[in-house]
């Protein structure tokens, strides 16, 4: 079982054939997790005999394999999210409590035949980019221990990069689901707000959260997206989709356009390896068919900026009182942002509303000339040393790809692209206006296979196009 992959498409075929069974699949998990060591991954977890029982009932149940979508996938899940009878603990202990419902998204899973193995580490309250700051740990860069792992979604990430799980739910509100997946080779994809459930997540910045997944592929991606994909009225977010929307890929078109920033705009912090994978990237997208369309990127830097402007507001309204409460219970960079949003005041508030309105206006029209925007998924990667040196700058740094996405209203999905010379991974995101997702997931499955990297770190080739 050591060389068995947990891709997806890989392990329902090895069910399918009966070459395996979920019995023997979280057998192979669990051993894997325990020679994991120390990995700071995992904040919670039900018992390994809870686990093997709920294999075993699937084993036994071989009917359900052609009948239950993700019959005997493995999954992890990020701990802002709720899984019933398993703390939700934003990786602040003191605020931890039981639900006795898991949230709608894992439920769906669940249903679907996935297996939950437990809850994943994050920066505290979902509030970072780095994946440092939590006190379970620093979940382990499987490529390069002394290196970030990415946040916030950092367990969730490493769990799927190192083989312990076939894919994570994670949450992007300014790029937690795509920095970790660029860091650990791995595809992150975040819809379009809405189209998952939120009912479930403790909220970092309640309009612009999004529910995220990290998987191995891009059709890997999309296969769990079908299950979660549903309207739910509980949710006040919610959204319904167009009639023509449909969570399938396919080949590219022959010819399309991508947007690139300007030279100028383009940032990498004195990255020449990253620069150099990111002219790579549009090199392949170029060999697909693409034309490279240089776009003012002065817009969406903008609006990025507003995140953790005055709408840092807004994860105080959710957050503020139990921190101000118990200000020694939580990380000082993260109890420093959330509560910095009580000097923002409702002008600023509104005003910022309505330049981001204008800003919008102003991006529409590209998508009348792009298919969609190809950019580094971050300028660079810091050691942890780094970060806990300069904690804000260089989070922000690593946000500038990133923090505009769900303020205006787009999706992404975060593919790799390639490694540096010392063997540190690097990605790309591809973006488009809400309900692009189809489209992205074509582009971003072809882009991914025309790298032809292995999967995580799990030393595993990509399966063959089916």
């Amino acid at each position: 079982m050591t060389n068995l992959s947990l891709d997806i498409q890989r392990l329902r075929a090895a069910y399918s054939d009966r070459a395996t069974t979920p019995e023997l699949v979280i057998a192979e998990v669990l051993r894997r997790i325990a020679n994991a060591g120390d990995d700071h991954v995992w904040i919670s977890r039900p018992s390994d005999d809870l686990l093997m029982e709920q294999a075993r009932t699937l084993t036994r149940r071989t009917s359900d394999c052609n009948r239950l979508p993700l019959y005997g996938l493995p999954f992890a899940v990020k701990d802002s999210i709720d899984v019933a009878g398993l703390p939700t603990t934003l990786a602040c202990p003191a605020y931890a409590r039981v639900p006795a419902r898991s949230a709608v998204v894992v439920e769906r899973l669940i249903a679907a035949g996935a297996i939950c193995i437990g809850k994943t580490n994050l920066d505290q309250f979902a509030t970072g980019l780095v994946g440092v700051r939590s006190p379970y740990g620093i979940p382990r860069n499987p490529f390069d221990p002394l290196m970030i792992p990415g946040g916030s979604s950092s367990g969730s990430a490493v769990a799927v990069a190192t083989g312990l799980v076939s894919f994570a739910v994670g949450t992007d509100t300014a790029g937690s689901g795509r920095v970790p997946a660029a860091f650990n080779n791995i595809v992150g994809y975040k819809p379009t707000r809405g189209l998952f459930s939120v009912n479930g997540l403790v909220p970092a910045c309640r309009s612009a959260d999004c529910v995220t997944l990290l998987a191995l592929t891009v059709a890997d991606a999309l296969s769990v997206a079908r299950i979660m994909a549903w309207f739910d009225p509980e949710d006040p977010y919610a959204r319904r989709p167009p009639k023509d929307f449909a969570l399938t890929s396919g080949s590219p078109l022959k010819a399309f356009r991508f947007g690139i920033p300007q030279p100028a705009q383009l940032k990498f912090f004195g990255d020449t390896e990253a620069e150099r994978l990111f002219a790579a990237a549009i090199r392949d997208a170029a060999a697909l068919g693409g034309e490279p369309v240089t776009i003012d990127y002065a817009p969406w830097t903008e609006a990025a900026s507003l995140l953790y402007g005055p709408w840092v507001a807004e994860r105080t309204a959710d957050l503020g009182d139990f921190i101000a409460a118990r200000p020694d219970k939580v990380h000082p960079v993260v109890r420093d942002i959330i509560l910095g949003g009580n000097r923002f005041t409702a002008v600023e508030l509104f005003r910022a509303q309505h330049r981001l309105a204008e800003l919008k206006q102003m991006i529409n029209p590209v998508w009348e000339t792009i298919d969609f925007l190809l950019l580094p998924a971050t300028g660079t990667a810091y050691a942890i040393d780094e970060v806990l040196a300069d904690p804000v700058t260089l989070n922000t740094n690593l946000g500038y790809y990133t923090n505009f996405t769900n303020l205006l209203d787009m999706a992404g999905i975060a593919i790799p692209s390639g490694f540096k010379r010392k063997g540190f991974p690097a990605g790309v995101t591809l973006i488009g206006p809400a309900w692009s997702d189809a489209r992205l997931a074509r582009y971003a499955a072809a882009l991914h296979r025309a790298h032809n990297l292995p999967l995580g770190a799990t030393g595993f080739t990509q399966p063959e196009v089916q």
